[in-house]
C-alpha cells in the first residue's frame, strides 16, 4: 500500500485504538485517566499554554524596552510617559508569571510535587494572561495616543479590552458553566 492509499475499514468501525472504541466506562465512551495521567496530562497541557503566551510577552516586551531609545519618546507629554512605564512594568510581571512554571518545575523536579506544581503553575498562567491583556492594553493605548485624534483612541482601547475580556474569560467561564450544567442533567 502506498501513503496515499487508505485502509478499508468497515462502516461504523473508526475506532483509532481499543481505548476510543465506544466501549470504555467514562463520558464520551473513554476510560477514566489514572489520577498521575490526569497530572501528566495537564502539566504537558500547561507547558505548550506557556510556549505560546512567552513568546508574546517576549517579543512585546522587546519592543516596549526600545521605545524608550527613540527620537519621539523625549516628545511624549507626561501621561504617555507614565502609561510606558506601567506598561513595562506590566510587562515585566507578565513575562515572570508566565515564566515561572518554568523554574518552579526546575527546582521541584523528582520531588513528587506534581499535582501542586500543576495547581500553582496553571494560576501563575492566570495571573500572566491577565497581565499580558493589561499590558497589550497598555501598549494599545500608548500607540493609538500618538497615532489617533481625541478621545477615540481610549475608545479603542475600552473595546479591545472588552474583546480580550469576553475571549480569554468570559467565554471559557460560559463553557466552563455550559458543561457543568450538563453533568447536572446527565446525572439526574
Amino acid at each position: 500500500m502506498t501513503m496515499t492509499e487508505q485502509p478499508v475499514v468497515p462502516k461504523g468501525d473508526v475506532a483509532c485504538c481499543p481505548r476510543h472504541d465506544g466501549r470504555g466506562q467514562g463520558p464520551g465512551g473513554e476510560e477514566p485517566e489514572a489520577a498521575h495521567e490526569r497530572v501528566n496530562r495537564r502539566w504537558h497541557e500547561l507547558l505548550q499554554e506557556t510556549r505560546v503566551a512567552q513568546t508574546g510577552v517576549q517579543i512585546l516586551f522587546g519592543f516596549l524596552l526600545s521605545v524608550a531609545f527613540t527620537p519621539l519618546f523625549r516628545q511624549l507629554e507626561t501621561f504617555d510617559r507614565v502609561t510606558y512605564v506601567v506598561t513595562v512594568v506590566l510587562g515585566a510581571t507578565a513575562t515572570g508569571a508566565l515564566i515561572a512554571p518554568v523554574s518552579l518545575h526546575r527546582f521541584l523536579s523528582g520531588q513528587r510535587m506534581k499535582d501542586d506544581l500543576v495547581e500553582v503553575a496553571g494560576r501563575l498562567m492566570m495571573c500572566g494572561m491577565v497581565l499580558l491583556a493589561l499590558t497589550i492594553g497598555c501598549t494599545l493605548l500608548l500607540i493609538l495616543r500618538v497615532t489617533v485624534p481625541g478621545v477615540l483612541a481610549e475608545v479603542l482601547v475600552g473595546g479591545v479590552m472588552l474583546w480580550f475580556g469576553v475571549c480569554w474569560f468570559v467565554l471559557p467561564l460560559a463553557l466552563r458553566r455550559r458543561a457543568a450544567r450538563r453533568d447536572r442533567t446527565d446525572d439526574a
